[in-house]
């Protein structure tokens, strides 16, 4: 019995890429569309609006945090679980900060690409 042949399944991004490695011959991008460009040129335009939004937000918590903890040092003699206040603000909020940003940042930007509409594809 004959087993069926695979077959690798790959974006048309990938194929250019490797049907230009395989040859030897550099890989030109597919090209799109004027409206299209416009449309991707917009949305990355946006997406990178929030991202250095947060990108800000991030440093403000990264840098600010210390610069509190350094104007607050009654912090240090505040004890929970027998750790200083100021120790457990630097070791970890941070971390859960850090998930929410990114966690808008990613709705944000799902959000701005569900927005413009899609030419390509046939309305509901």
């Amino acid at each position: 019995m004959k087993q069926p042949r695979r077959v690798a399944v790959t974006s048309p991004q990938t194929r250019v890429a490797l049907a230009g490695r395989r040859s030897g011959a550099p890989a030109a991008p597919p090209h799109l569309a004027p409206a299209d460009a416009e449309r991707a040129r917009r949305i990355h335009d946006r997406q990178l609006r929030y991202a250095l939004t947060v990108l800000g937000l991030l440093g403000a918590l990264l840098l600010g945090l210390p610069l509190v903890l350094a104007a607050l040092p009654a912090l240090d003699t505040v004890r929970l679980a027998g750790i200083p206040v100021s120790w457990l603000a630097v070791a970890v909020l941070p971390f859960p900060l850090m998930a929410l940003l990114a966690g808008w940042q990613l709705r944000k930007a799902e959000r701005v690409e569900r927005s413009w509409p899609d030419r390509r594809r046939a309305p509901r």
